[in-house]
């Protein structure tokens, strides 16, 4: 449950809040002042604060100065009836997450604190880059013990600890959003906040607005002045994922940020200084988006200055049983069960397959598996046909019933030459994967031929094919008519 503080001293909006958020999912604790609130927050541990700019005795930008001296990593987002260019600017300098105008609008309000309450499970949540042990933890760790990963282990060591750019490269499902995590972790920023957005989730309008912020009127539609990602991320993290599609508009703006550190809203002329550091992600090549002039090579360049690439599943299959225990250790524990087991035939079968969706496609077969498994041990009928080799089984006992099916038809109609060929060409074309060898489809062709006196009309209904593809076989096999064609 997110734990949601709200500081303001009108009994009307605490009166409010409670109606918004009367939900399982957040548990709502109201305070009437700074004083009380910064009493109160040691204790409570609250994971978002929504405060007030004007208040009775301690002022809502003094108690957020204060709040983020004793934790920078803790979201506040600050609400105001008289809001002012001047306090948005003093609000987010101090560290504010966003910033709201009262009367405020409801699923606006909404979307800013489920937004708020998943960056601070992404901030929370540590992610480890050692190859774990079986009996170590395993909680948000990227596993690996393949020279790949070591590799990748290696070069999360060397850069965590300066403020570079990283251009990490690889599939989807990779793993790309938990090695920019760890990174951060192990960083000097790992106190400050910690932002993921997604450019190909998000128009190019609604991608600018995300990062750069918008000012009150700016477009239609923008009702109230908007807080980007850069200003909220100020001091901290930024991640970038799928940062090839991004807009040529959009990567100007940006590319302004890394030279610069500075930038403006959507509508706004005012420059904002802002200490961010970039860690991009894109499972695209973007040196062909830059020969296809798509993205810009002078950004591509500011973004590459240390790339990281996580190897794809099917280059590291060794890893395949640790990530297997991983999952299962981790899904028994969200049913509070032990972890069921895999024999080796089963792990030999998920170390076969190629693995296209990479490690989120492992995850999922995993959770199928221990879904559909009927006792402790996972089966290979656990897996999908086309993991545990029984689709190709399949296919093979289906040739074999089709061949037994056209020998039964042959043995049934010997003396029958017109009935076996349409017996054989309707059963052939029962299913496209069955076919007549040539030279007994050549056979039945003249057959037919012959049955109708050379009359092609005739003769293609008796093998029940269209005229055209009678004269296609006549033309393929040469067959040479000794009677007037009709």
């Amino acid at each position: 449950m997110d734990k949601l503080l709200l500081i303001d001293d009108e009994a009307d909006v605490q009166y409010s809040f409670r109606r918004i958020f009367d939900t399982p999912e957040v548990e709502l604790t109201t305070a009437s002042s700074g004083e009380e609130a910064l009493k109160l927050i040691p204790k409570l541990k609250p994971d978002l604060v929504i405060m007030d700019v004007r208040m009775g005795g301690m002022s809502g930008l003094e108690t957020l100065r204060r709040l983020r001296d004793a934790d920078a990593k803790l979201p506040v987002i600050m609400m105001t009836a008289y809001g002012t260019t001047q306090t948005a600017i003093e609000a987010m300098k101090l560290g504010a997450y966003d910033y709201l105008l009262k009367p405020f609008d409801v699923p606006r309000l909404k979307r800013i604190v489920a937004d708020a309450f998943q960056a601070v499970r992404a901030m929370r949540q540590v992610v480890s880059y050692q190859p774990l042990l079986d009996s170590e933890d395993y909680a948000l760790g990227i596993l690996g013990r393949s020279e790949g990963m070591q590799e990748v282990f290696k070069t999360i060591g060397q850069v965590a600890a300066s403020d570079a750019t990283v251009l990490i490269t690889g599939e989807s499902g990779t793993g790309k959003e938990l090695v920019a995590r760890a990174i951060y972790h192990h960083s000097g920023r790992s106190g400050r906040p910690f932002l993921a957005i997604n450019c190909a989730a998000l128009p190019e309008n609604l991608l600018e607005s995300e990062l750069f912020g918008h000012e009150k009127g700016a477009f239609t539609g923008a009702s109230a002045q908007r807080i980007g990602k850069f200003e909220q991320c100020d001091g901290g993290t930024l991640f970038l994922d799928e940062i090839g599609d991004m807009s040529p508009a959009t990567q100007t703006k940006v590319l302004r940020v890394l030279q610069s550190g500075t930038f403006e809203r959507v509508g706004g002329n005012e420059p904002i200084q802002v200490s961010v550091r970039i860690i991009a992600a894109t499972n695209q090549s973007l040196e062909d988006a830059v020969a296809a002039r798509q993205f810009r090579e002078d950004l591509f360049y500011r973004l590459n200055v240390v790339r990281i690439r996580i190897p794809p599943l099917r280059e590291r299959r060794e890893d395949v049983g640790l990530l297997v225990n991983y999952f299962l250790k981790r899904f028994a524990e969200g049913k509070r069960a032990s972890p069921k087991s895999v024999p080796p035939e089963v792990l030999a079968a998920l170390e076969r397959y190629a693995w296209p969706g990479n490690v989120r496609e492992l995850e999922n077969v995993v959770q199928r598996a221990t879904v559909l498994a009927k006792g402790r041990v996972i089966l290979l009928s656990d897996l999908p046909p086309e993991i545990a080799g029984t689709r190709d089984a399949q296919r093979a006992e289906s040739a074999v019933a089709r061949a037994e099916a056209g020998e039964r038809i042959a043995a049934s109609a010997p003396d029958d030459p017109a009935g076996l060929a349409r017996a054989l060409f309707r059963w052939a074309r029962q299913d496209a994967g069955r076919r007549v060898l040539p030279a007994v489809e050549r056979e039945l062709v003249v057959q037919a031929l012959q049955e109708t006196g050379g009359n092609q009309v005739r003769a293609a209904k008796l093998l029940g094919i269209t005229r055209a593809t009678l004269r296609k076989r006549i033309a393929k096999y040469q067959i040479q008519r000794g009677v007037s064609v009709r």
